[in-house]
């Protein structure tokens, strides 16, 4: 029995040795824990940092490039013009001189081919820019191109719906109509 009782204390130790081990472990365990907890907090402060400062960078180089897009585009808008402008300076000039030459002219012949001229030059000048008139006289009505001022009764059927006079001409720039046609329709 001896033995018995000798052996039960031993294993007794050796149970609370393996107890003593695991609480140990347990401890060990539960402070990696905690510093692995501590690292990882810190990891992921530094990195909400990091992305917080990258999204206030990328915000202001949005910003800094929308205000450059709208002065780009405010200066755009300014100088649109300025082509189309200088085109038609020389006519401005020629209309100028007419003007002064006109003051001590008595033959009205050269007057009129003087403002026919003149207004070839602006004619040619407009259309290089884009700028063609169309002709609306005799064509059926059509409300895209046109702006019916009044309707008149028609001579005939064929001539229903279709326009009989023109108050004023119609312009597109390109494909897009820049001013309507002013017409007159037949009913």
């Amino acid at each position: 029995m001896q033995d018995n009782e000798n052996s039960l204390p031993e294993e007794n130790l050796e149970n609370n040795d393996t107890s003593v081990e695991a609480d140990n472990k347990a401890e060990n365990a539960s402070k990696t824990d905690e510093t692995t907890s501590n690292n990882s907090n810190e990891d992921n402060l530094s990195k909400i940092k990091e992305l917080n400062e990258r999204y206030l960078r990328l915000y202001s180089e949005f910003d800094n490039y929308r205000k450059r897009t709208v002065k780009e585009k405010s200066d755009i808008i300014k100088t649109a013009a300025e082509d189309v402008f200088k085109a038609i300076l020389p006519a401005i000039d020629d209309l100028d001189r007419a003007i002064k030459a006109n003051e001590t002219v008595t033959d009205i012949n050269a007057v009129k081919e003087g403002i026919q001229l003149i207004s070839h030059k602006l004619k040619n000048i407009t259309q290089n820019k884009g700028l063609t008139a169309f002709e609306s006289i005799g064509t059926q009505f059509d409300a895209d191109t046109m702006e019916a001022i009044t309707h008149i009764p028609a001579a005939d059927e064929s001539q229903k719906g279709k326009v009989i006079d023109e108050v004023e001409k119609g312009y597109k720039l390109g494909d897009k109509v820049i001013r309507f046609a002013k017409v007159v329709i037949a009913q």
